[in-house]
């Protein structure tokens, strides 16, 4: 982990790096001194800007949260058929899991162990659920097969999107861009979920 220099130092820096370590420790094996040390500024510092390290955890995670709901809120999301709704929040969440990959990758990684955790466990619920309402809708106008339990469904297609976490870094992407990764993910999902005459 290179150190962030001492001049360039911002909260927004700070997070930066705090996500970073919590990536690389684990949010439970970082310490204030591991935030320290990987910013290059004391904890007197850290301190001057948040209260410890759940904070910058719920920031991080905030980020994540943030993008993934602001999806739902975009045009596509809310117009037309379900099917081509669901078609559109799944590509979108490719490309914002793509753009904000250590914040989500955090998201991913959160266990349940603090406040924040729990939240942020409980939004991620709850954006889910928005997703297979999204599923049953289109299932529900015939435009998905009948015989595919929505639940699991719902659980393949963001195992699909959040398996990205694990293998994509866009520096050694073998040259896919997130445009690229969407729309494969949409086709591989949708093309066997969608019923023979659609």
């Amino acid at each position: 982990m290179t150190t962030a220099k001492r001049d360039t130092y911002t909260p927004e820096t700070l997070l930066t790096v705090a996500v970073g370590v919590f990536n690389e420790r684990g949010y439970d094996g970082t310490s204030m001194e591991h935030l320290s040390k990987a910013a290059g500024i004391s904890k007197s510092s850290i301190y001057h800007h948040v209260a410890g390290k759940e904070e910058l955890l719920r920031r991080a995670v905030s980020r994540a949260i943030d993008g993934l709901f602001g999806i739902l809120d975009e045009p596509g999301a809310g117009r037309g058929r379900a099917i081509e709704r669901v078609e559109y929040v799944t590509r979108r969440t490719v490309e914002v899991l793509m753009a904000e990959l250590p914040y989500v990758t955090l998201l991913l990684r959160v266990r349940g162990n603090t406040r924040t955790e729990r939240w942020a466990m409980e939004r991620r619920r709850e954006f889910d659920q928005r997703v297979a309402d999204l599923l049953k809708a289109a299932a529900n106008d015939g435009d998905l097969r009948a015989d595919m339990d929505i639940r699991l469904a719902t659980r393949l297609l963001f195992g699909m999107i959040n398996s990205l976490v694990e293998w994509y870094r866009p520096q050694a992407a073998g040259g896919y861009d997130s445009d690229q990764v969407a729309e494969a993910v949409v086709r591989m999902a949708f093309d066997g979920l969608r019923t023979e005459s659609k």
